[in-house]
């Protein structure tokens, strides 16, 4: 059993520094490799190497300064599990998506970086390896996927998709798929993993619909 094992919400640190990046997922269980070069950012890997090595990921939403804008209520923290450090300055890191938090307070301190007050309680199932009911259709999971990527000239690797385990399959295709910040909010939000595969299809299947005759 690895170290990082987390079993409860209270084995993981409420107070976490978040890395908010619009446009990127972590969801539990899934791995996301980031290409750290801010100075703030860089200093930031290095206090969580040294501490509790758990990052939030996080996207803002609209209010505050164009320096730091509002941050959405819910994230996800991930361990960093991997790190190289470049020639050139940069890190090469991967964080292990871990569970899903409440922000419910940011934390003003002397870091560069921003810091939040991580509520996970809500989200105590994401601790444990979730699966989706009998009834799961992975063929019409697998069919949106299709026309989503061909409409979007996109290609994937079929002997993994077709071979992937069903929360391992769902959570890589919301973490990967081109979809904007708003969408990929909702996908890290859905309050199960049965609910993040039918908002994952309603979205494959819209966007490979395209614009409805006669918009613009």
């Amino acid at each position: 059993m690895p170290a990082f094992t987390y079993r409860k919400p209270r084995d993981l640190a409420s107070e976490i520094a978040v890395f908010p990046l619009d446009g990127a997922l972590l969801l539990p269980r899934s791995v996301l490799p980031l290409n750290i070069f801010e100075p703030r950012y860089l200093n930031m890997v290095d206090d969580v190497l040294a501490g509790s090595r758990l990052i939030g990921m996080i996207q803002t939403r609209a209010g505050g300064p164009p320096e730091a804008p509002d941050l959405q209520g819910v994230g996800c923290v991930g361990r960093l599990t991997s790190f190289t450090e470049t020639p050139d300055g940069r890190y090469l890191v991967t964080l292990t998506g871990i569970c899903r938090f409440a922000s419910t307070e940011e934390l003003h301190g002397a870091t560069p970086y921003r810091q939040v007050r991580a509520l996970y309680e809500p989200f105590a199932d994401d601790l444990t390896p979730a699966d989706l009911p009998d009834t799961f259709d992975r063929s019409a999971l697998l069919e949106a996927l299709k026309a989503f990527l061909a409409s979007n000239d996109l290609a994937a690797d079929w002997s993994s998709i077709e071979n992937a385990p069903p929360e391992t399959l769902v959570n890589s295709l919301a973490m990967v798929c081109p979809f904007d910040a708003a969408e990929k909010q909702a996908l890290l939000e859905a309050p199960s993993l049965e609910a993040r595969c039918d908002t994952l299809m309603t979205l494959m299947r819209l966007r490979a619909a395209g614009p409805d005759e006669g918009e613009a």
